[in-house]
């Protein structure tokens, strides 16, 4: 596993805000991604971790702060396609369920063959294609096949092949491996860790499940109500939290001697402090 470069930001978050109506759902979050490394945003639903990521992306905007990748500034909407096709290039998103992100009646080659045409396309598309599907272990056969055909690992490796087409910085995956089974999420880790390994990419995982933090990121940020509660090195974290929310995550956890009620208990207790 490639070691971060801890001197090179390939993506900061400065100061996000965003609210709808009453709601913060995100406030004042800040973080850094440094180049080749992989963190983790953690909560749970409603913490704000989704919606800190479809800002990063450019899905949605913040009423306030900034989004920098490699030191440019993306909260800086400048008018233009080529602007548009360059700004997206920067960050690819992978969603939670690769189905409703593809086109049913679209072939996985067609898929792949219409975003290298959009983003270089001087390219030899069929060379890439093959690149690509080889790069997340499928071929020909799949190449030729209609989603439908394909299985939820499937699937999500031609999710992946698809962001990696226009070679981002930064690929944001939204919990990309909950829908699947253990056996095959732990493929698509596997796979995303070696994908990481030969090029170098950053990765920003959201998720809630803390056995993904612990395998494929080296820091991670703990959100709550839409606040960075406990940031960090992952193991330091995860070994040692130092906030309330953190420890009732990890003991949130089934495992031998859990008690579901304890756990109820101190939720109720948490909920009644200030957030």
């Amino acid at each position: 596993m490639p070691q971060p470069d801890s001197g090179r930001a390939v993506l900061e978050a400065v100061g996000l805000h965003r609210a709808y109506g009453g709601v913060r759902a995100v406030d004042n979050v800040s973080f850094t991604l440094f180049e080749g490394g992989s963190l983790g945003i953690v909560g749970e639903s409603g913490s704000g971790k989704t919606t800190t990521a479809r800002i990063v992306v450019g899905l949605e905007r913040a009423d306030t702060g900034r989004v920098l990748v490699h030191r440019r500034d993306r909260t800086e909407h400048r008018r233009g396609r080529a602007h548009r096709l360059a700004r997206a290039r920067e960050v690819q998103m992978v969603f939670q369920d690769p189905y409703q992100s593809l086109d049913p009646r679209t072939t996985v080659g067609a898929v792949l063959r219409e975003t290298l045409r959009l983003h270089f396309p001087d390219a030899d598309h069929p060379r890439r294609i093959a690149e690509l599907l080889d790069q997340v272990g499928l071929g020909e056969r799949e190449a030729g096949a209609l989603p439908r055909q394909l299985s939820g690992g499937q699937r999500q490796r031609v999710a992946i092949a698809r962001a990696l087409a226009v070679e981002p910085a930064v690929l944001v995956l939204d919990e990309a491996v909950a829908a699947l089974d253990v056996s095959v999420q732990a493929q698509i880790l596997n796979l995303l860790a070696d994908i990481r390994e030969q090029t170098g990419i950053g990765y920003l995982f959201i998720t809630h499940d803390l056995g993904v933090v612990r395998f494929v990121t080296e820091d991670v940020i703990v959100m709550r109500h839409g606040k960075v509660v406990e940031s960090g090195r992952t193991a330091d974290v995860l070994a040692h939290p130092q906030h309330p929310y953190t420890r009732l995550l990890l003991e949130s956890v089934p495992r031998p001697g859990w008690d579901p009620r304890s756990i109820a208990a101190a939720r109720r207790t948490l909920a009644e402090r200030a957030p």
